[in-house]
């Protein structure tokens, strides 16, 4: 292994741009794939994103959880394959042409040519696609770009084709009007998915208009409310609820009779005078997704609402369903012809009494509800709908006071006009106005409008029942989504409109006779040229429009023609498990042994957008669904909780984030947050700085703390470091290696168990816990064995432990941080010849080995035990360098923990917490007390709940540990479980000690009773402790390496200079395993060392309990000390040459000279000093390498 460099110096973006020409180099993603081409197939679906715009955080976090799921299952022996795709065709397209030619209505692209415009869109479609690939490259994120799928592709286009013909086959198909929102400046209606894209808080008006019966005896008018008056000229019909009451109410001061709902006779205004009638402002309804011609307000009081007694008077009252069939006078008459089946009341439960007066009024071209009424009425036939506004929006001729104004614009004026024509007749009742949320199109910015359109629809409706089931067979994270929102949706799915009166999409495959009698749906390519005799090369309208289709019928019934439609982009991207492979024209075998896919995973508002059209499609197409398992992501939002806007630029570019942090930082941060579970994450930049700080480079630290090591081992002339195998590992008899080598396995189990549930959410917080615990436990805890303290042997224990500790846990985390995992695992590999290339291209770890969870959770809880006793502390101002005097009672029921955290995992809580010994007790200092946990048998035992609660508390201490033994216990009948009550220990301090004295901390679980007072005969370690802490920090100040050789020298700067020499004396040998050499008065220092770093220190001890101590450290660069009278021997008695020798080995690199001596096994020949004989330089016998070394021989002697 190479050595590696600080954590501060490592830089995380420019690691993984390295790595990124690695993969290029070795075309790791290709070489996946090939490698795995034999193994089982994996089906992932990728949805396509439109490519007139550049990938956002929505668009990463969602690729992510795609590229962290389809590498774990290519670790795991399948063959995934992963094509990138392009939502190519629709109105994000179109739009982007209408903008930039200045067409403004269909008309403009007709004046244009429908080659010329779909040519124009056909050039932008790829206009970001390198970006694109660019960006998603960037992040980690493998996959095939170069074989991608376009939704233009005629091949894409052909097998969309096959999907309509089937469906028409299976008489899914119809052609009809419906009532959609309609953008006037797209020219085009939009999916309900996409009307929820874009509101907006707007200020309409709020009118109350009334209607005339005909032939009433109390000549008493129907009064309607509205926000939309422009679709008062379309008015056929008043709705009624036939269960309401209804009153006739007559206004005292002017004698006008009006009918109302009764429970909405407070609506209706007091009678104002001209100059009062503007202006009333009407509370908002509040609703998530208001009608475009809104029927009602909020049952709060208008302004203008009244009491009843004072204004009206009682005429008589009626059931609603007794209004139906009267007739009335409408507004206008631009409708007359309509006159024998329309202008009368009909009724319908959508009717509400809790909004504007009960009677809504009817224009079916404009209202969903609107239309179904009037149809089941007989108002109108579906043949007869006649829509006075045209595509942009405008009234046609037939409304020909306000011909050719846009609708909207026209609100005020035909206001004017009812208050003008009816003055006399009071026919507008109220004039005010409403703020209110009203849907907007995501793309124009114009208002959206409720129109009828004739569109082709797939019946969803008939298959509703099949479509709830296929719901059921498949899996959903997190699965609410699927069981609520999603099977809501189903639920109420409607009939799905599936085509578009546009340009650039896949042409409508339906061609129908001049007559309309005959209709023939084209499912191939093949089927056309065919039928028609031309050749087809490509699918789109320009192309495809001019073709006909002779008559079955004979030449005399002319030729079949294709209808105007293009397909609703949705449609295309609900066909792509089959478009994207060409399905059924090629990949009939991978298609068919494979389908369901896999995996799909989007956004949560593709609940009513992409995941809700595969399901249709499929469910119509094979009785199932188009996925097995999902994954929905939230939103994610800007700092402020607002949605991310460019032109706010209220967040940080990903491009931006990636360049300071990186790509696996930022991958880490969503998918550790509450987006994963279809939640919202305000994106926050520091977040992602948190997991470099929190994760990467206690990480990184660990991993360079085992390469310095393994290091260390040749530096110091030993073998190089070869891991051990794992087998050899199992045997060690060191608790922190059966630790972590059991937490490694329990890693490894819990990883496969929440991948294969697709739980990514469950998955990293562990992975997180688990290097925390390596680096703050393991290395921690390890450090002296690891430096090789303890001896060679154990220490190639530790760090081949550590080593593959390492290695499991960069497999288990590539597919979430692919960057770094690689960047560790390639310098990881060096040390063995055959290892696989690249991380990617390993198996998944695989959990073979034997878990310990005993000694799991007695680690666990001794991390508990030692939190506890800091916590103490640092509630009483005891630093951890303060010596404290007794013991630390552990109290706890479990035997086996007490045996563990006083037997083998004793020594690192006393070292850690600085304390004299640790003692168990089930009891002592405890008492015991159950608490029923409600949330456990609260909904199981019903009423019993409160009688049980109460047994449980007035359990004894000996029911308690009866109960602990046993398991169970039963109350009233009830057997309670361990899950099922609390067992709670309690700190009870004994007789005659003070807070200050003893004290106590526990979690639920476990309770540990620290004795408080000073010991002053634990000063010593005390002192040493600080004087190490001081040493390190005075190395690491220096810039120096843990394998760098120096030594290290003391000088008391106290009156009694002998206090911290007897100290360090006493303390010598923590110190030299602390230092890994001793600790050297200043006296011992040569004349000649040199040395490069120096600092005063002041060690003082909390409250004036013991006394402070000061010192000055030196480090200095290890000094050779020569035996002058051997070597003057080795020259038979020669001083000159015994100076020259010296000087010779003073002059060679210090390091060098070692290494050197280490392998002629302690004896160096000298042969090269100009006219003086070879000799042999042997260690200990003519000099020591260092100060510390011939220190360490006095003592040895």
């Amino acid at each position: 292994m190479e050595d590696v460099c600080e954590g501060k110096d490592f830089s995380f973006p420019q690691q993984e741009e390295s790595i990124l020409r690695f993969w290029s180099s070795i075309h790791a993603f290709e070489t996946q794939l090939k490698r795995t081409e034999s193994m089982p197939e994996y089906i992932f679906y990728d949805g396509p994103p439109f490519a007139t715009g550049l990938p956002h955080y929505g668009h990463i976090l969602a690729g992510t959880i795609k590229d962290v799921v389809t590498r774990y299952q290519s670790m795991n022996g399948r063959h995934v394959t992963r094509r990138f795709g392009w939502d190519c065709h629709g109105l994000p397209v179109e739009f982007e042409i209408d903008t930039k030619l200045g067409i403004r209505n269909r008309d403009d692209v007709l004046a244009m040519g429908i080659a010329n415009y779909n040519e124009e869109c056909r050039s932008i479609v790829t206009r970001y696609v390198k970006e694109w690939e660019e960006v998603i490259t960037r992040t980690g994120r493998w996959i095939d770009f170069k074989n991608d799928y376009k939704t233009m592709n005629i091949k894409f286009m052909e097998s969309v084709w096959w999907v309509f013909a089937q469906l028409w086959k299976k008489d899914l198909v119809y052609r009809g009007f419906k009532v959609m929102p309609y953008s006037t400046g797209c020219n085009t209606p939009l999916s309900n998915f996409e009307a929820g894209l874009n509101y907006k808080d707007v200020s309409d008006p709020a009118i109350m208009v009334s209607f005339p019966v005909v032939g009433d005896p109390h000549n008493a008018s129907f009064v309607a409310w509205t926000t939309t008056p422009w679709t008062l000229p379309s008015n056929l019909a008043l709705c009624v609820n036939a269960d309401f009451v209804y009153a006739k109410v007559r206004e005292k001061s002017s004698g006008a009779t009006f009918i109302v709902a009764e429970s909405r006779l407070s609506q209706l205004p007091i009678k104002k005078s001209k100059s009062e009638l503007d202006g009333t402002t009407v509370p908002a309804k509040d609703t998530s997704v208001p009608n475009a011609k809104s029927k009602g307000t909020t049952s709060n009081k208008s302004k203008g609402g009244v009491d009843v007694g004072s204004s009206y008077e009682l005429v008589e009252k009626m059931t609603g369903a007794s209004l139906v069939g009267l007739k009335y006078i409408p507004l206008f008459d631009y409708f007359e012809k309509y006159s024998e089946t329309a202008f009368r009341v009909v009724s319908d439960n959508y009717v509400t009494d809790d909004s504007g007066t009960g009677i809504v009024h009817c224009a079916p071209a404009f209202g969903e509800d609107d239309y179904r009424v009037c149809v089941s009425s007989g108002i109108i036939k579906v043949a007869d709908l006649f829509v006075a506004v045209d595509a942009d929006g405008r009234f046609t001729k037939e409304v020909s006071d306000f011909h050719g104004r846009y609708v909207k614009d026209a609100d005020k004026d035909i206001v004017n006009a009812v208050k003008a024509r009816f003055a006399a007749k009071g026919r507008l009742v109220n004039n005010g106005s409403i703020m209110h949320s009203y849907p907007f199109c995501w793309r124009s910015d114009t208002p959206l409008l409720y129109r009828a359109v004739p569109s082709w629809f797939v019946a969803v409706e008939k298959i509703k029942d099949q479509l709830l089931e296929s719901n059921k067979q498949t899996y959903w994270v997190p699965d609410y989504v699927k069981e609520k929102r999603f099977h809501n949706w189903l639920e109420n799915a409607r009939d799905w409109a599936v085509s578009r009166s546009r340009f650039w999409g896949t042409p409508l495959p339906v061609w129908i006779s001049e007559d309309g009698n005959e209709k023939r749906v084209i499912g191939s390519i093949n089927e056309l040229e065919k039928l028609s005799g031309a050749t087809v090369t490509d699918l789109h309208r320009h192309n495809i429009d001019h073709i006909t289709i002779p008559s079955e019928r004979g030449p005399e019934f002319g030729v079949l023609r294709r209808v105007d439609d293009v397909f609703d982009c949705w449609f295309e991207s609900g066909s792509m498990p089959y478009a994207y492979i060409h399905y059924p024209f090629e990949n009939v075998e991978l298609f068919e042994n494979n389908f369901p896919g896999h995996f799909v995973a989007e956004g949560l508002d593709q609940t009513r957008g992409w995941f809700y059209t595969l399901m249709v499609l499929s469910t119509a197409l094979f009785g199932k669904p188009a996925f097995r398992n999902l994954i929905c992501n939230g939103l994610v939002l800007a700092e402020d909780g607002k949605k991310m806007s460019k032109r706010l630029k209220n967040y940080p570019s990903p491009t931006e984030v990636i360049g300071d942090y990186g790509a696996d930082a930022l991958r880490l941060y969503l998918i550790n947050s509450p987006v994963v579970r279809a939640e919202p994450l305000r994106f926050k930049k520091d977040g992602v700085y948190g997991v470099v700080k929190d994760v990467f480079l206690p990480w990184y630290n660990a991993y360079r703390f085992l390469v310095q090591n393994a290091k260390r081992l040749e530096v110091e002339g030993f073998a190089s470091f070869v891991p051990m195998d794992s087998e050899t590992l199992q045997k060690s008899s060191n608790v922190l290696d059966q630790w972590i080598n059991s937490a490694t396995e329990s890693l490894v189990h819990f990883v496969c168990r929440e991948m294969d549930a697709y739980r990514l959410y469950t998955v990293v917080p562990y992975l997180l816990k688990f290097i925390d615990n390596l680096t703050n436990i393991y290395v921690r805890f390890n450090r002296k064995r690891l430096k090789g303290r303890t001896g060679e042997g154990d220490c190639r224990i530790s760090l081949s432990m550590l080593y593959h500790v390492l290695l499991t846990t960069c497999k288990a985390m590539a597919p979430f941080t692919p960057f770094f995992t690689e960047v560790l695992y390639q310098n990881l590999r060096k040390i063995f010849d055959g290892s696989e290339e690249s991380i990617h291209y390993c198996s998944f770890p695989s959990a073979i080995g034997k878990r310990d969870e005993r000694i799991e959770q007695s680690v666990t809880r001794m991390m508990t035990v030692i939190d506890l006793a800091r916590n103490i502390r640092e509630r009483h101002s005891k630093p951890l360098k303060n010596h404290l005097s007794m013991e630390m009672i552990v109290v706890h029921p479990d035997s086996d923990f007490l045996e563990d955290i006083t037997g083998k995992l004793r020594e690192y809580v006393m070292e850690e917490l600085n304390i004299k010994s640790v003692v168990p007790y089930p009891l002592k200092y405890a008492s015991l007390r159950a608490e029923p946990d409600f949330s456990a048998f609260g909904k199981r035992l019903g009423k019993a709940m409160g009688a049980v609660a109460k047994e449980v508390k007035a359990m004894s201490q000996a029911d308690i540990l009866s109960f602990e033994q046993s398991g169970e216990i039963t109350f009233s009948g009830h057997c309670l479980k361990r899950s099922d009550i609390k067992v709670l220990r309690d700190f009870k301090r004994p007789a005659g000690a003070t807070e200050k004295e003893m004290d106590a901390a526990g979690d639920g679980d476990v309770l540990v009773v620290l004795d408080l007072r000073a010991d002053e005969s634990l000063f010593d370690s005390g002192v040493a402790r600080e004087v190490v802490n001081r040493i390190q920090k005075l190395r690491k100040k220096a810039g120096l390496e843990p394998t760098d050789i120096v030594e290290v020298y003391y000088e008391s700067l106290e009156k009694e200079k002998k206090v911290l020499e007897k100290i360090v004396e006493s303390q010598e040998e923590y110190i030299k395993d602390a230092l890994g050499s001793p600790l050297l008065h200043q006296s011992w220092a040569p004349p000649e060392a040199v040395i490069f770093c120096q600092e005063e220190f002041q060690v003082s001890f909390s409250r004036g309990e013991l006394p402070s101590v000061s010192f000055v450290i030196s480090i200095a660069k290890p000094a050779l000390v020569f035996n002058a009278g051997a070597i003057v021997t080795l020259y038979s008695g020669d001083k000159k040459h015994a100076e020259n020798l010296q000087a010779y080995l003073l002059s060679r690199d210090h390091s060098n000279l070692r290494l050197e001596f280490q392998g002629g096994k302690g004896k160096v020949k000298v042969d090269c000093i100009e006219n003086q004989p070879a000799v042999d330089v042997e260690l200990e016998k003519h000099l020591f390498p260092s100060v510390a070394d011939f220190y360490l021989s006095t003592k040895t002697r």
